[in-house]
């Protein structure tokens, strides 16, 4: 079996469970030395005792399959917890290659009922969890392209959503999260691209503990038929942009699912419109701004299976 990933090492946050416990399994088999991470709480809304047990049940698995691991309880949205994490990594294997953020939780209200705890809570796992350890990685991989004078090899690979893309009603703080998370890895791109480490994000559409409700009853499976939304889709992905291979991919947005990768585009500007003199005037934009979106539907949304492509199984 190829292994692109041989003798390097990974941190794969929120791998307890779901996506990151699939994606930690798919570095392993391709040669990683990975750091499980994950908190243990039962609640996906991030309630309940924290708990090893996730984090080395995996790990476990991976030693058994003939890989290396270890598991890591920590919470990544403290900022202490997160520099211990990535330190793991340097005191077990000796450096850091490769970083998965993965980890988060739900806290889902419609804007008009979300409290500051709620909204607050999910910025926190989501935005600054991503924020935690990629500022402790970049200190280790700029610190080493300093000390060998050239670039080093180090990956980031985040999670957004398309929450993010085509918001969701009832998650204002994780479809802003998510936006950030965006912002965050095209930062973190440009910044980190000269010392030979790349950045990119993921909207993973998988079936899993913190999406069961959203998916209930798309695409199910029939027989043994693997699902078309199970995080064994997505992990391929994680594995090709942690390699080698995906050296030229930096600062990207990738929607995965079931199969098929989607390489999303930046923004493009849709209409322009002049000002006839030094400044528009109300009137004025009236004119020009009105006509552009008269032919569309008055509150115009798209819905999830409009938007995914989803179907009812």
């Amino acid at each position: 079996m190829s292994q692109p990933l041989a003798g390097l090492s990974a941190v794969v946050t929120g791998a307890g469970r779901g996506l990151g416990r699939a994606e930690a399994l798919e570095l392993a088999r391709l040669g990683a030395s990975v750091v499980v991470n994950d908190f243990g709480q039962p609640g996906r809304d991030g309630s309940g005792e924290a708990s090893a047990a996730p984090a080395e049940e995996v790990a476990a698995e991976i030693r058994a399959a003939g890989g290396e691991a270890i598991a890591h309880l920590g919470d990544v949205a403290d900022h202490e917890q997160a520099r211990a994490l990535v330190q793991s990594a340097l005191d077990t294997y000796g450096k850091l290659d490769i970083l998965v953020n993965n980890a988060g939780i739900l806290r889902d209200r419609m804007i008009f009922s979300m409290g500051e705890e709620e909204w607050d809570s999910v910025i926190r796992v989501h935005l600054k969890g991503h924020f935690n350890t990629t500022h402790f990685a970049s200190v280790h991989w700029r610190a080493r392209a300093k000390e060998t004078g050239g670039p080093v090899y180090g990956r980031i690979v985040n999670t957004s959503s398309e929450a993010f893309l085509a918001g969701s009603a009832g998650q204002p703080n994780y479809a802003a999260a998510k936006g950030g998370i965006v912002g965050l890895t095209t930062s973190s791109a440009l910044a980190l691209g000269k010392y030979g480490v790349t950045a990119n994000a993921i909207c993973p559409r998988a079936r899993t503990r913190m999406t069961e409700d959203v998916f209930a009853g798309f695409n199910e499976p029939e027989g043994d038929a693997l699902d078309p939304l199970a995080p064994e889709h997505v992990a391929p992905l994680v594995g090709y942009l942690a390699g080698p291979a995906a050296a030229r991919v930096n600062g990207q947005l990738l929607v995965v699912h079931g199969g098929m990768v989607a390489v999303v585009e930046r923004p493009r500007v849709a209409a322009k419109f002049d000002a006839a003199k030094e400044v528009f005037s109300y009137g004025e934009l009236d004119e020009v701004l009105s006509p552009y979106y008269a032919d569309r539907p008055a509150n115009e949304t798209f819905g999830a299976s409009e938007v995914l492509g989803l179907k009812k199984g």
